[in-house]
């Protein structure tokens, strides 16, 4: 019986132990709840609800006229979640009467699946209650503007579950034009899974501009670690501001497509170009193309800015220093030993023989004599080098350009105080070996000397905007008012116009209709990956024109593979020059003579061009004595020799320009018109001067000049 009561009250015990215990778990629990609740909801959000960024809408880059040359465009990705309680409320009411016209919409509006295959697709995210269904993924703004007036979907987040995350994607709108100049916006994943952007060029330079201020949104954590944005809690961010910059898109596809023409026919390795306005300095154009694995070209880095020897075309800095300071005239005469030097056991030989061994001093640098620019630079200058180098200080070829791209190279050129100078040194500076500058900075010589002395600093960026509002202005910037006297300036100018009329450029310029003025430059690469002795030449030309009003400055630079059929600065990069000169040339010129050599009215006296049929009638009738070396052709040219008429075929070519000098306007304007060019008319009588070269390519729609006399 004892043993019994000994039981029992441990069993008591023991209950009333228990019932103690869940009292106290009841009431923490409510204490929990009542006291707590607020701190420990505080903190369980603070575990699943987070801030994140939103990015700001990038600014816009524009081109001088108003192009858009790099944009952001929006795109969105589509998730739903199915447990929002207007698709849940009353069993999925909602849902289920708008499914079936929303699946047939879905399938219109993106038609990568039939009606049924979304509403199963739909169906199947309802069933499992996702809350972050992925739609789409990707989709544009103008498919975006129409999903949200769909059936469901334009009833609003709440009710439809349908949540839209924009995103935005860096465009340019032409493409390879520019691209490297402009800017590449170069995304990757890190090692933290987010989407890391790095930019070159101008989107680099100007990146804290165009990305303007971010916002923030805040998520929450949902089941399956997924996040979800909580509506109405973002923080908008402040876009980007705009970039108009001093480029041309006309002028740019010109000298791409022409630097592009002669990288692909000579199958060179890299190549670039650039075109700048002789007065302010602008940057009208910069074209960088580098040789793909596969063969194809692509603006895979600025070539414009980096740096490399020079050659021949440094020869100008050279001319310059010794005419400055009084050493010579380029009357002045120069014995260059049948093109070859030894100095200190070193052979210096020009890469074409010269007919005589004594030069004039502009006679040398027309035919671009390495020993003339060695001899001339180690003649004047070995007792005093630094006073030679001031004027490398002076025409600021000792420091970066300063233009608007980071990634700018630093220029290299030696100083006799330090150790790298050596008794070779200064011979080699003196013809374009020994010092590494950048196409860019050449050029700013060149321009310079058209621009009447005035050193101007290249720039790209004209002004920066906020919603067409100007916030800031940039304004051409003079680095040297005046880079030698006149009287040098004058000498310099006549030598490089005789480089192209009697130089290492005449072929190339023959049948130009202006003066252009420049210097060429062939140069053995050793770069690294080349040495002296491995064939690779890099090809160069820079200069101006017209000549006696330039307007603009350019260069080409082009590095050929190791022995390249064609390796010289005339035949390679001077065409390439010629080419963005003939077109740029060519457009709407306001007075087309006023760049020409001189009316060409004697070839219009003596040459009737038109209708071949018409003109046979013509002489025909006139009884004049014809010599018919014609065929079946639509048009013909007449010309007279010994005092007969003799009748040639004109050849037209569908893509270049054709010969209408000797026409009359009225088949002058069927042909150019029917050609689809445009075509305006001064004078009367027949044509004597067109603004288009004869044999130049053109573009539909291009206007032509042509000059009438009564001749």
């Amino acid at each position: 019986m004892e043993i019994k009561k000994d039981i029992l009250w441990r069993v008591y015990l023991s209950f009333l132990g228990i019932v103690a215990l869940s009292l106290l778990v009841i009431g923490k629990a409510v204490y929990i709840q009542q006291v707590q609740g607020d701190h420990w909801k505080g903190l369980s959000d603070s575990l699943h609800l987070e801030y994140r960024s939103m990015d700001a809408d990038r600014g816009t880059i524009y081109s001088e006229d108003g192009s858009m040359l790099s944009t952001s465009i929006p795109y969105f990705d589509i998730r739903i979640d199915f447990m929002a309680d207007g698709l849940r409320e009353q069993e999925g009411k909602r849902f289920k009467e708008n499914i079936d016209s929303l699946s047939i919409e879905l399938s219109r509006l993106f038609g990568d699946k039939t009606a049924a295959g979304y509403k199963q697709l739909l169906e199947t995210g309802y069933r499992k209650k996702d809350r972050y269904f992925l739609l789409k993924r990707k989709i544009s703004f103008e498919q975006y503007q129409a999903l949200r007036q769909l059936p469901l979907v334009r009833q609003g987040r709440n009710r439809s579950g349908f949540i839209m995350e924009d995103m935005e994607k860096r465009l340019t709108p032409f493409g390879l034009l520019a691209n490297r100049t402009i800017g590449l916006a170069r995304s990757y994943t890190d090692k933290d899974q987010k989407t890391v952007t790095q930019n070159v060029g101008l989107e680099k330079t100007y990146d804290s501009l165009l990305r303007g201020i971010s916002g923030k949104r805040l998520i929450r954590r949902i089941s399956g670690g997924a996040f979800i944005p909580v509506e109405g809690s973002e923080i908008e961010p402040v876009n980007g501001k705009d970039i108009i910059t001093t480029l041309d898109v006309n002028i740019q596809d010109i000298t791409q497509t022409a630097l592009m023409n002669m990288v692909v026919a000579n199958e060179a390795l890299e190549g670039c170009a650039i075109v700048m306005e002789v007065a302010t300095g602008k940057i009208k154009a910069m074209a960088n193309l580098g040789r793909m694995p596969d063969g194809s070209y692509f603006e895979s880095d600025n070539f414009a800015l980096k740096t490399s020897e020079p050659g021949s075309t440094i020869k100008l800095v050279t001319l310059l220093s010794v005419l400055e300071d009084k050493y010579v005239t380029i009357s002045d005469t120069i014995n260059i030993n049948n093109g070859t030097w030894v100095l200190n056991r070193r052979n210096i030989r020009d890469a074409e023989r010269s007919p005589k061994s004594v030069l004039t001093i502009k006679e040398a640098f027309e035919h671009s004599s390495n020993v003339a620019m060695a001899k001339l630079a180690y003649q004047y200058y070995s007792k005093k080098p630094a006073q030679f180098i001031k004027h490398y200080e002076d025409l600021h070829l000792t420091k970066r350009s300063g233009i608007d791209l980071n990634e700018e190279f630093s220029p290299l050129v030696k100083h006799p105080s330090r150790t790298n100078w050596h008794m070779q040194t200064l011979p080699s500076m003196g013809f374009g070996y020994e010092v590494m500058l950048s196409p860019l900075q050449l050029l700013m010589v060149y321009n310079a000397v058209a621009n009447d002395g005035r050193l101007m600093k290249p720039y790209l960026v004209t002004r920066v905007e906020k919603d067409g509002a100007i916030l800031r202005e940039f304004e051409p910037v003079i680095l040297n008012k005046q880079i030698c006297s006149n009287e040098t300036l004058e000498q310099l100018k006549e030598c490089l116009e005789a480089v192209c009329t009697q130089g290492t450029a005449k072929s190339v310029f023959r049948d130009a209709l202006y003066l252009a003025a420049g210097k060429t430059g062939t140069t053995r690469v050793n770069d690294g990956k080349f040495k002296y002795a491995d064939g690779a030449y890099q090809a160069s030309f820079v200069g101006y024109f017209p000549a006696g009003r330039p307007k603009y400055s350019c260069i080409v630079v082009i590095k050929n593979k190791p022995h390249a059929a064609k390796y010289f600065g005339g035949a390679v990069a001077a065409p390439v020059f010629k080419e963005i000169a003939d077109r740029l040339y060519a457009e709407p010129v306001a007075n087309p003579s006023e760049y020409l050599y001189a009316a060409n009215t004697a070839s219009s006296r003596d040459t009737w061009t038109g209708s071949r049929q018409e003109l046979k009638q013509v002489l025909h009738a006139l009884g004049l004595p014809l010599k018919d070396s014609s065929t079946a052709a639509e048009w013909g040219k007449v010309n007279y020799q010994d005092n007969q008429a003799v009748l040639t075929n004109l050849s037209i070519n569908e893509h270049t320009v054709p010969d209408v000098t000797g026409m009359g306007l009225r088949d002058a304007l069927h042909l150019l018109e029917s050609m689809q060019m445009k075509v305006t008319v001064k004078g009367r009588g027949k044509v004597a001067n067109q603004s288009l070269a004869a044999g130049m390519t053109f573009k539909k729609g291009q206007t032509i000049s042509l000059e009438l006399n009564k001749n």
